[in-house]
């Protein structure tokens, strides 16, 4: 994967114990980050998965109804640019999309894209449950995602429990599932995201 250069608050992040937060953007922040993706709606699973062992970190959603967030419970990626209420991320562009995995794709670990399309009645309604879901708990990435997507017309048999493989692998028998691999050979210490600073100030992609 292709290096890139952005502006982040690249918090460690342990894959392995999921952070957790009680962050609320304003109405203003949240109308204004508004991104609608011109594909067609869709529900997205990202799973990161631990190397060589194959071992689950994390899982999140990106859904793309009329408009498109990022669901990450519990995760740390943030950005500037990016409002968050309660782990739902708004804005979510090809750019700041490609920010996500870059952040989480390393040589430790290897980001897994798995996309269901649907109607956008179907992602809007996921699009409600996460923002209705509240903060997750510390390590309860994989949970959370079950209890929003199992409200979810088609999705209901989503699994309970804390494993985010047997998430994946449950997501990948939906019907016309299309799977994506990312990997990329930094180290593990800097999570492939490279920040500059000049000026005393932090450079990078703009908002695109």
């Amino acid at each position: 994967m292709k290096r890139r250069v952005f502006i982040a608050a690249a918090l460690p992040l342990a894959l392995s114990a999921c952070g957790a937060d009680n962050i609320w953007a304003s109405d203003e922040a949240v109308r204004a980050a508004r991104f609608v993706s011109n594909e067609p709606p869709s529900i997205t699973l990202f799973t990161v998965i631990g190397i060589p062992r194959g071992e689950g970190g994390h899982s999140a959603l990106m859904i793309n109804g009329s408009q498109r967030v990022m669901f990450d419970p519990a995760g740390s990626w943030n950005h500037p640019q990016i409002p968050e209420r309660h782990d739902v991320l708004y804005g979510i562009t090809d750019n700041f999309k490609n920010f996500y995995i870059d952040y989480h794709a390393r040589e430790t670990y290897w980001v897994a894209e798995e996309t269901v399309p649907v109607s956008r009645q179907v992602a809007d309604i996921a699009i409600r449950r996460a923002e209705a879901n509240g903060a997750a708990n510390k390590s309860f990435c994989a949970v959370e995602t079950g209890s929003v997507l199992r409200g979810v017309p088609g999705f209901e048999n989503a699994p309970t429990g804390f494993s985010p493989i047997k998430m994946r692998k449950w997501f990948l028998t939906l019907p016309g599932v299309t799977s994506k691999r990312h990997r990329d050979g930094d180290p593990a210490n800097n999570h492939n995201v490279l920040i500059r600073q000049k000026n005393g100030q932090m450079t990078g992609y703009p908002r695109t």
